[in-house]
């Protein structure tokens, strides 16, 4: 269950809801999350006055055409996975909105299935022990 959040300068609706679309269907593409799995919180930011920055670490040369993706799951890829993911992802985002490739930061931080509550106060993925019950 990926929870992932983008900035992007410049992005209206339209572009922040591709960019979201790009990063969800990479997800399942890549990683076999499912379909209905889709959790994200998408933010625009507008020119001069951002909040975002950027230099040309690792001789990437960005712009003001830069998206950051952070994605928070639960660890078990394999560096594989991941490459494909990163490669998926600046992959859809070209292809659904234009987005150069070289724009297109990712950042993945894993945790673990106690790490989540997907509502109701309940941790759904490490459900406590019946009362009563050894804890070892």
């Amino acid at each position: 269950m990926p929870f992932v959040r983008i900035d992007a300068l410049e992005a209206d609706p339209d572009r922040l809801d591709a960019l979201g679309r790009a990063v969800h269907d990479a997800l399942v593409q890549t990683i076999g999350i499912p379909d209905d799995d889709r959790f994200q919180v998408l933010n625009g930011h507008r020119g001069g006055g951002s909040t975002l920055r950027y230099d040309d670490y690792l001789g990437v040369r960005r712009d003001s055409g830069i998206v950051y993706v952070a994605i928070t799951m639960r660890s078990g890829r394999t560096p594989d996975q991941k490459r494909a993911l990163y490669r998926r992802i600046a992959e859809l985002a070209h292809e659904y909105t234009g987005t150069e490739p070289r724009n297109v930061f990712v950042c993945v931080t894993e945790n673990e299935s106690i790490d989540w509550s997907l509502g109701d106060g309940v941790a759904q993925y490490a459900p406590a022990p019946p009362r009563g019950a050894d804890p070892l």
